[in-house]
């Protein structure tokens, strides 16, 4: 079977209204907007832009509806290259709908709305177009078909990258323990080890099943460990740029991070490629317009040397 793609995402899309201000107001007082806009985001779909972006062709096999944001999102990925044939449609399905406020350092507050139907549809999605990917993305709103693509990824030695966020799931404990590739913020990594240090969660992430382990801190850079480390935690500094809009930098690194994989980098590699993505994307503002192609990356890599 040619599916005519290398990565398959299952997870969360989003609509996102985004609002811009100078800084953030406390409750109960008003403050004027500088600007507004609409785009699209969610933590799967974000991360399969970025690495279409960095050359893989891409598929997108979660959720969507009837409904018109369904429509738009569809259309949306489309237009970015990414492969839409294999989503799966569900009357009650559709996108989450965030808004996200912004402040003039980039710093952002997400409220968002996720639908009763989202993610990955537990059994509707075909076993062979599951095995036939060069790897899978999922994330923590993947739910049980995110946990069945998962399994069966890894049975057929498909590499599974997971882009969690929260721990809302209640297969939460399956959606961690399957992927061989786990990235994860700081504040969800450290949550649910009970430690302090991004470096100690990475060391208590890791584990005989892993090929990797990243914990990403934004700023701080990211710490991380994998099979071709000998035991040891390194640490990837943040590259210093202009911050205007971190909204999506974390599943930015997450696709880029999967393409860098598909590409044959060792772990350092895909971390620093990762890293630069995500430091170019926070440079502007634009959502999935805003992630830069690989050539930008590697022309950014050479001048930091």
């Amino acid at each position: 079977m040619n599916p005519g793609f290398e990565i398959l995402g299952l997870g969360g899309i989003a609509v996102d209204d985004l609002i811009y201000v100078d800084s953030y107001p406390p409750p109960d007082t008003k403050t004027l907007i500088q600007g507004r806009e609409r785009r699209c985001g969610g933590l799967t779909a974000t991360a399969l832009v970025a690495a279409s972006r960095a050359g893989k062709r891409c598929a997108f096999a979660g959720l969507l509806g009837p409904d018109e944001l369904s429509a738009y999102v569809r259309g949306a990925l489309q237009r970015e290259g990414v492969d839409v044939k294999h989503v799966v449609r569900h009357s009650d399905g559709r996108p989450i709908h965030a808004t996200i406020v912004v402040d003039g350092g980039g710093r952002r507050n997400i409220f968002a709305e996720i639908p009763p139907v989202t993610g990955a549809d537990r059994a509707r999605l075909p076993e062979e177009v599951i095995l036939s990917c060069s790897l899978l993305l999922i994330d923590d709103l993947g739910g049980e078909g995110g946990v069945r693509a998962a399994r069966l990824a890894r049975r057929a030695g498909i590499p599974v990258v997971a882009d969690l966020e929260h721990q809302r799931s209640s297969l939460f404990a399956e959606l961690l323990a399957l992927p061989d590739h786990l990235v994860l913020p700081e504040n969800l990594a450290t949550t649910i080890t009970g430690t302090a240090k991004p470096a100690d969660a990475v060391r208590d992430l890791w584990g005989e099943e892993r090929r990797s382990v990243v914990v990403t801190c934004g700023s701080q850079g990211c710490w991380y460990r994998g099979d071709s480390t000998a035991g040891a935690i390194c640490h990837q500094p943040a590259f210093p740029v202009n911050a205007v809009d971190t909204t999506g930098c974390g599943d930015v690194f997450h696709g880029a991070y999967a393409a860098a994989l598909l590409d044959g980098l060792d772990l350092d590699g895909r971390v620093r490629r990762a890293a630069a993505t995500a430091a170019l994307k926070a440079t502007r503002t634009g959502g999935w317009a805003a992630i830069p192609p690989l050539g930008e990356v590697l022309d950014f890599l050479r001048q930091k040397g």
